[in-house]
Order: C-alpha cells, then structure tokens, then sequence
C-alpha cells in the first residue's frame, strides 16, 4: 500500500491527467510510463554531458540532438 507523501504525489498525477481529460487508467499509466521513459533518457544524457565536460571531449553517446532539446524531461514544464 502506497502511503504518506509518495501516495501524494501520485494523486497529484492522476488528478492532473483526469482534469486533462484522460480518465482511462489504462491511459494514464501507459502516459506516465512514457514520461518516466523519458526521464531516465534525459538522465542519461546528462551523466554522459557531464562525463564529456570532465575529460572535455565530445558527448559520445548523444541521445537529444540540437533538434530534439525541447523534447527533454528538463524542458517540461507543470
């Protein structure tokens, strides 16, 4: 049983997706799936950005180019 400020947060979650017009659970879970999926590519692009600043040689594994910027976890506004 989800409690205390994770059961919050995802209350939050399903709240915005339903007053957002989406109310098929089915729906949201796979959306959130897509978000998280995103998330962790945008982290791992970050680590490799980071890894490449250290040793200042170009990102070897580029998953966002120049292009796809606003397609970023970190781009995504509430």
């Amino acid at each position: 049983m989800i409690t205390g400020e994770l059961k919050s947060q995802v209350d939050k979650i399903w709240e915005s997706f339903w007053t957002g017009g989406v109310s098929n659970p089915l729906t949201v879970i796979e959306q959130f799936t897509y978000l998280l999926f995103i998330r962790r590519l945008d982290e791992t692009q970050l680590l490799e950005e980071k890894k490449a600043a250290m040793i200042k040689k170009p990102v070897a594994n580029i998953i966002f180019t120049p292009e796809q910027q606003e397609l970023r976890w970190n781009s995504f506004k509430d």
